[in-house]
């Protein structure tokens, strides 16, 4: 066994106790640790010493850490993303809007114009830009640093001219339509239990929306039907148990959701067609 192995057995022990996923996250912060990708990690087993910051990585991870915030990145969809404090981390889970969009414009050119409202480090608008390489897109978050992450990633991936970003509440001040529409929203209830490290790290008004986390559905729903052009979809994050509540909101405007799962089979997003 090599020095590398040994420390990946090692801190997956160590971190038993902090993680739901403990071998997966020695791996991520090895291979950053290293300057290599996971899958090489895997595949082509490293010789050599340990890098010293690798057991600043686990001291970190242990002490609740996002591993995405230790290694400063994340992959999402066919993208990888710069992150860090003060943006939120994508989840495998967004990618349902994603999901839900190719299939929606399979066919056919796909979308033209996209808005993407809360776009934190980039995450959809520039998954969905990566998608469609004839598509340019707006993303409009609340924070400034955010934005900087996004900025970051538009220019990284190649997309900064086809990625417009501002600042903005919403979609205040927005008039035009779009073929697309990206939300994902802040959902969860105040008092609601999170995962570990995520209240701690990341950014509170990224996460959490009011008391049954609908507030900023209540806010969205007024606006969407005014975003979306002819033949054109709306895809907006929920909470797993918010399908019929959530949905309740959008359907008081007069707009007809559908719901799409994601791959555990849980309610992640509504779907709205014009």
């Amino acid at each position: 066994m090599t020095a590398i192995s040994r420390a990946l057995s090692r801190a997956t022990e160590q971190l038993g106790q902090n993680s739901d996923t403990p071998r997966l996250d020695a791996e991520l912060l090895m291979a950053a640790a290293l300057g290599i990708g996971r899958d090489r990690l895997i595949l082509d087993p490293q010789p050599g010493a340990v890098p010293p910051v690798f057991a600043n990585y686990v001291d970190r991870r242990r002490q609740g850490e996002p591993v995405a915030y230790i290694t400063g990145q994340r992959a999402f969809w066919t993208i990888d993303l710069v992150v860090g404090p003060g943006a939120l981390i994508p989840r495998p889970d967004s990618e349902t809007l994603i999901a839900s969009a190719v299939e929606h414009f399979a066919g056919g050119p796909g979308p033209r114009r996209i808005l993407d409202l809360g776009t934190g480090p980039g995450t959809l608008l520039l998954a969905a830009l990566d998608e469609w390489p004839n598509a340019t897109g707006l993303g409009i978050d609340a924070s400034p640093i955010a934005l900087s992450y996004a900025q970051q990633n538009a220019e990284r991936l190649g997309l900064s001219g086809r990625a417009a970003l501002q600042l903005g509440d919403w979609a205040r001040g927005i008039h035009q339509r779009f073929d697309l529409v990206l939300c994902n929203p802040p959902y969860v209830a105040t008092d609601a239990e999170t995962g570990p490290g995520v209240a701690e790290y990341e950014p509170a008004e990224a996460l959490f929306a009011g008391a049954q986390g609908l507030d900023d559905y209540r806010k969205l729903a007024p606006q969407v039907g005014k975003l979306i052009a002819l033949g054109g979809l709306a895809a907006i994050e929920i909470g797993a148990d918010q399908a019929d509540s959530a949905a309740a909101l959008f359907r008081a405007e007069g707009l007809k959701p559908s719901i799409a799962y994601d791959l555990g089979g849980r309610s992640r997003a509504l779907l709205i067609k014009a």
